[in-house]
């Protein structure tokens, strides 16, 4: 069992934050595509397409970039990275039906509300159960 240190548990969370802006850059950009070029008519809908380009990318950040001095299993690595994100983005997208398609805010603020809780829970789930 290796024992991190505090900075290098802190050069992780820096890569994660680093990771996490370039995924949600991405997951945000495939919303706003989907809801204002292919004319999606629901947000959930939208932002649970988008979600799937967001999880790609930081499966792929997270693996080779956060937690790079992991060697599991690349199959086993993604299915449980595949299982959490699929719980957190049922939840992304739950936030964002609720928040522009019940109450009819605006879709960017609810967005911002669904990544801050997202990135809650992903974190601490990546560094103890996936990429332990």
């Amino acid at each position: 069992m290796r024992v991190l240190s505090k900075g290098a548990l802190g050069g992780q969370f820096v890569r994660y934050v680093i990771n996490g802006l370039a995924a949600t850059a991405i997951h945000f950009l495939v919303l706003k595509f989907n809801l204002e070029v292919v004319g999606m008519a629901s947000a959930g809908v939208a932002n649970g397409v988008a979600a799937i380009f967001g999880i790609t990318a930081s499966f792929i950040g997270s693996r080779y970039f956060v937690f790079r001095g992991t060697s599991g299993p690349l199959l086993r690595q993604g299915m449980l990275f595949l299982l959490l994100y699929a719980c957190i983005a049922a939840l992304h997208a739950l936030v964002m039906h609720i928040w522009a398609d019940r109450l009819g805010y605006d879709y960017r603020i609810g967005f911002v509300l669904a990544t801050f809780m997202q990135m809650a829970f992903s974190f601490v789930a990546n560094k103890f159960m996936v990429f332990k």
